[in-house]
């Protein structure tokens, strides 16, 4: 992975940032977290080929065990790119919604669908943001203070290696680059300063990125695995405890998903215990985290 830089970040600041370093410290809190997995739960959610909702609720007993439910019909087939996290939501008093932003075609999309108080269904899109055919990567991350939205940002990366970051509490644009080697990356951490994410590469390195909320801070990576990574198209996380997190890798030429529980990331010497693989094909040509706004914020890192 190349030096990453900011587009308003200062010499001062680029010099103070450890770019790919190598942790050495400890991680204390794995020896609880891995043997919570056993409480842990995930939803995978998933586009089909014909543009149809689904998810996979994954638990990490001993055998993992799943099961894929059938969603509605929203998209045309084929158009759905990529995805980040759709969130489900309550509508006092008695209807439910789940949402989230994704990539038809060339264009940004908001999409939701759930049910009315009477109980009647009911699903949409959002009018288009143009101009996503050069990426392959979205993410969104919403940090709550208190049940009110503190922080929301969206994220793209772009096939050049370069990262955006959409603000609106900054109102304006933060820009990365020398991420030309990410594969895909998923959101694993959220706090009043800073978003975190894991990110494989082609070659099959592991890494943390942490993006500051200051746009003027260059990111922090950190090389978490050196190989055996690139063979995955998804990764999809969730909170497991209060530090750790639950990680699904998907191979879709093979249709396999693993499930791991990544202990509170610090580098080399982040903890990951393989538990093994998921029940169930995974074949769907867009797959994205599917929470609840109950759940708390990220903490993985």
């Amino acid at each position: 992975m190349k030096i990453l830089t900011s587009k308003r970040a200062s010499a001062a600041t680029a010099a103070a940032v450890l770019l790919g370093g190598l942790a050495t410290a400890a991680t204390s809190t794995l020896p609880a977290a891995a043997s919570a997995t056993a409480a842990c739960t995930m939803t995978v959610g998933s586009i089909t080929s014909g543009g149809d909702i689904a998810n996979t609720d994954i638990t990490a007993t001993a055998p993992i065990t799943a099961k894929r439910t059938a969603g509605p019909h929203l998209f045309t087939p084929g158009v759905a790119k990529f995805s980040a996290t759709w969130t489900t939501r309550l509508d006092p008093p008695s209807g439910k919604f789940t949402s989230g932003q994704l990539v038809l075609n060339s264009a940004l999309y908001s999409a939701w669908y759930g049910t009315k108080a009477d109980g009647t269904p009911e699903n949409g899109i959002s009018n288009g943001s143009k101009g996503w055919q050069g990426y392959h990567v979205v993410q969104t991350s919403v940090y709550s203070v208190a049940g009110a939205p503190y922080w929301r940002a969206t994220y793209g990366l772009r096939n050049d290696g370069v990262m955006y970051r959409w603000s609106g509490q900054y109102g304006d644009l933060a820009r990365y680059t020398g991420f030309a080697s990410v594969k895909t990356m998923t959101l694993i951490s959220q706090t009043k300063t800073y978003d975190t994410f894991l990110a494989n590469t082609r070659g099959g390195a592991l890494y943390t990125i942490r993006i500051a909320r200051d746009p003027k801070v260059l990111p922090v990576v950190k090389k978490v695995r050196t190989s055996t990574w690139q063979t995955f198209e998804s990764l999809v996380a969730q909170k497991c405890g209060t530090q750790s997190t639950l990680l699904t890798a998907i191979d879709k030429e093979t249709g396999s998903a693993y499930l791991y529980a990544v202990g509170h990331a610090n580098g080399a010497s982040t903890v990951i215990k393989g538990l093994g693989k998921v029940p169930g094909t995974f074949t769907d040509p867009v797959d994205h985290l599917r929470t609840d706004e109950t759940i708390p914020p990220l903490f993985g890192e």
